[in-house]
């Protein structure tokens, strides 16, 4: 190195720093202050509504956002296809019929077939795990309702039986199934989301009944008193139909073709509203990159925010935009996903693909400096652990992904629920997300280094 550049050095790595650092506390002070943002999450939450792909909701939602972008001046605003999975609900119901008769609150699953005309009624068997089940054998499983009443051990455990339940059960000729929510005990709240079937395994209907029904029928089934449900339900799966990711930019002064990308899914189940999951992020990270535009910070690089479609029944946004960028992904300098709800935000999770340590250590450091102006809100905690499903086709790439991070207190008592609505969100903890992504987002765009060195 010249020894002239050398001295010099430092010198503009304290300006470039300086410079980063006013840039973070003006987003910040400018994400606290935003109403707009707020607004457009409850005019998502109650004036659009839940968002199933393939649904009126979700086109309006597009449509809109499409709308409002062009109007915030972004650039490259852009809506392009994705076919989407349809699958309708229609009625459904579920009832107790013996030893006595109760409405069993239910949400059928995602995906799910439904019931012949005039519904099941069978005998409930409950399990507490797919090895209790086996170990029944198919001859006390053959033609009853099969209930999962399993622990809550967290969602990742716990979300196993709403994924395959239906597969181990129909491979014992179980009738249908019943899952308990993938969440804890929440005054009779079922759960749904995503179901899978297997080829060459009968298909049977599948729903989501709340933690106390599932105990209760466990309960029974314990004490050896024969339960018997009625189910009922609708649902149908019709071809797929045209969705979209929504895409906008502020693009870079000096390296505009490098990019970080940030964003959540757009799409949601057809309960309660999809604010915590996902419409939150959506609308928190269109705003972070709206304050850029608003206060005329143009990074090195180009800030997209990309809306997912599908992230809830198939994935098909996060592959499209995969397949949308190309041979482009190699310019994908960070991908930042927010897909854990809403509440106070405490940092960021970061996961740099296929790195040998130094790498992954030199990446958190990097990340650290651009998050430490967050300790004024609290969010500057940075952790090894990064990603989402939406970014996963990008990281498999290569690409280094994020994952902002909440105190995640309460999250799962909302989750794919009646309950997840914009009551249950915080004005102060969205606007300091807001906050969080902007600062990240724009500090990775600007900075002289790249996370993956």
């Amino acid at each position: 190195m010249n020894r002239r550049h050398f001295l010099a050095a430092p010198g503009a790595l304290a300006a470039a720093s300086a410079a980063q650092a006013s840039a973070a506390t003006r987003l910040i002070q400018a994400a606290l202050d935003d109403q707009l943002g707020w607004k457009r999450l409850e005019y998502l939450c109650d004036s659009i509504g839940h968002r199933l792909s393939g649904s009126a909701g979700m086109a309006r939602s597009i449509d809109w956002a499409v709308a409002e972008m062009k109007k915030d001046g972004l650039e490259g605003v852009a809506a392009p296809d994705v076919m989407v999975p349809h699958w309708v609900r229609g009625h459904e119901s579920a009832h107790l019929v013996s030893p006595w008769q109760t409405a069993l609150p239910m949400l059928g699953l995602g995906g799910s077939i439904g019931t012949p005309s005039g519904g099941i009624t069978a005998e409930t068997v409950a399990v507490e795990s797919f090895d209790e089940l086996d170990s029944l054998g198919a001859e006390k499983v053959r033609g009853k309702i099969v209930v999962y009443a399993v622990p809550w051990e967290g969602y990742g455990k716990t979300v196993a039986y709403r994924g395959n339940g239906a597969i181990r059960g129909a491979q014992l000729g179980a009738a249908a199934v019943l899952v308990r929510g993938a969440g804890p005990v929440g005054q009779r709240t079922p759960h749904t989301g995503a179901m899978r079937y297997q080829d060459g395994v009968a298909r049977i209907p599948a729903a989501g009944i709340s933690a106390e029904d599932a105990m209760m029928l466990l309960r029974l089934s314990r004490a050896g008193t024969p339960a018997t449900v009625r189910l009922e339900m609708g649902a149908q799966t019709w071809p797929d139909a045209k969705g979209a990711n929504v895409i906008a930019e502020w693009r870079g002064h000096e390296k505009p073709e490098e990019i970080v990308v940030l964003g959540g899914h757009f799409d949601s189940w057809d309960a309660g509203q999809g604010a915590h999951d996902d419409g939150a992020a959506c609308i928190a990270a269109w705003t972070a990159v709206k304050l850029m535009k608003d206060l005329n910070l143009r990074a090195r690089r180009t800030v997209r925010v990309v809306l997912w479609a599908n992230e809830e029944n198939g994935l098909r946004g996060g592959r499209a935009y995969r397949e949308w960028v190309g041979d482009q992904v190699k310019n994908h300098v960070a991908a930042i996903e927010m897909d854990g709800g809403c509440e106070k935000p405490s940092g960021f999770g970061l996961t740099i693909p296929n790195a040998a340590p130094p790498v992954q250590d030199r990446g958190l450091a990097l990340l650290k400096q651009i998050a430490a102006p967050l300790a004024s809100i609290q969010a500057s905690e940075i952790v090894a652990g990064g990603g989402g499903a939406d970014i996963g086709p990008i990281m498999r790439e290569g690409v280094p992904g994020l994952a902002l991070r909440t105190t995640g207190g309460r999250y799962f008592e909302w989750h794919h629920t009646h309950a997840d609505t914009i009551d249950k969100i915080d004005p102060r903890h969205f606007r300091e997300a807001v906050a969080a992504l902007a600062v990240v987002a724009n500090g990775l765009a600007d900075s002289e280094s790249r996370l993956a060195g």
